[in-house]
């Protein structure tokens, strides 16, 4: 169990060798983002990477950090502005890998809760579930929207008739208007992130907006955490420009089985030029999966209305808590607060219906 962060900066060689041996991994899990999240949101004292060596090579990695509220609980690192978390377990070490990190995380959930929230269906830890002796539970989390890693003509090809015409009527208008892309040079990308978070900025003024994207500790992790990703391949920085100005910036963000658009950041002026900036935006993120052999180009968490437009397929993360049996109670607490929300949020929603019923109905 590893709990200073010099010897989580030490790890990154030996974390970047396991994060290319384990396919289920995504952009979250790489070492620049985790340790680079850390340094901005992490609390001294705090940090639980577990980890597990096969001689000197790093085979098998938990990477947690220690909660008191609302229950005493070993969670991800990586927070809200990471959209999946897991595990990182070599493919090639598989059963004695996963049996040892079982018995690990076992070992520590003597006085704590073992709480893996965002898990993309599929991922490593799930094999850590299924061999757990002690109580457990699966819940589901966060929806996150997916289309198939189709270049951008395919994806269109998906569409009704009349939807794929206006597409790529779209696309035409984005070429007349002379929107030109390029990716950011390794060199560039810190200029290139100053340039996406102002433009966010601009974009979202005097609308409502996840605040966490303006504050600065945000921003010191972009910068730092996205560098050493182009570098690896797990990230591209995607300008786009308009009479010789940046008028947009992407962050895409890449791993073996997914592509998936993070953040961006549009001028305004682009829509005054009656530019579609979704249909840019996925036509420059669809181009990162023709040669990467990705199965999903992933809209990552949120189920806003434009993105079902593209007819994406629905996948629920899950929630997955493992407990021992003096732990138990910390479980079942947990478990009965998600029961609580959910039926808080359906409540809402058919109160916010009814409203709308008896507002069209002129009551």
């Amino acid at each position: 169990m590893i709990t200073e962060e010099r010897d989580f900066a030490g790890l990154a060689p030996a974390w970047d060798r396991l994060y290319r041996r384990c396919a289920s991994a995504t952009p979250f899990q790489s070492h620049a983002w985790l340790h680079s999240w850390w340094l901005s949101y992490g609390t001294p004292g705090r940090l639980r990477l577990l980890v597990v060596h096969d001689g000197a090579e790093l085979v098998a990695v938990a990477p947690l950090m220690a909660v008191r509220r609302p229950v005493p609980s070993l969670v991800p690192l990586g927070g809200a502005i990471s959209d999946y978390a897991d595990v990182l377990v070599d493919d090639g070490h598989g059963e004695r890998a996963v049996t040892a990190l079982t018995e690990g995380l076992a070992a520590a959930a003597r006085t704590a809760l073992v709480d893996f929230r965002e898990v993309r269906p599929g991922g490593a830890v799930e094999q850590v579930y299924e061999r757990w002796r002690g109580p457990r539970r699966r819940v589901g989390d966060s929806l996150c929207l997916e289309l198939p890693a189709l270049p951008m003509d395919e994806l269109v090809a998906r569409l009704p008739a009349a939807k794929a015409q206006r597409v790529r009527a779209k696309l035409r208008k984005l070429t007349a208007l002379g929107v030109q892309r390029h990716a950011v040079r390794p060199e560039e990308v810190d200029a290139a992130l100053h340039r996406l978070l102002d433009l966010h900025r601009l974009q979202w003024q005097g609308r409502k907006v996840t605040g966490e994207h303006l504050r600065p500790r945000f921003r010191e992790h972009l910068v730092r955490s996205v560098g050493p990703m182009v570098r690896s391949g797990n990230a591209v920085v995607t300008e786009f420009r308009l009479d010789d100005d940046v008028v947009a910036v992407d962050l895409t963000l890449l791993s073996h089985r997914l592509a998936g658009g993070y953040l961006y950041g549009a001028h305004p002026r682009l829509r005054e030029r009656k530019a579609d900036v979704a249909v840019m935006l996925l036509d420059a993120c669809a181009e990162h999966t023709r040669d990467g052999g990705r199965a999903a180009l992933s809209l990552l968490r949120g189920d806003e209305p434009y993105k079902h437009h593209w007819r994406p397929e629905p996948v629920v993360n899950q929630r997955l808590l493992l407990a021992r049996r003096r732990t138990a109670p910390l479980l079942l607490a947990v478990v009965g607060d998600v029961a609580a929300r959910r039926k808080g949020k359906e409540l809402l929603l058919r109160r916010e219906r009814r409203k709308e019923r008896a507002g069209d109905g002129g009551t």
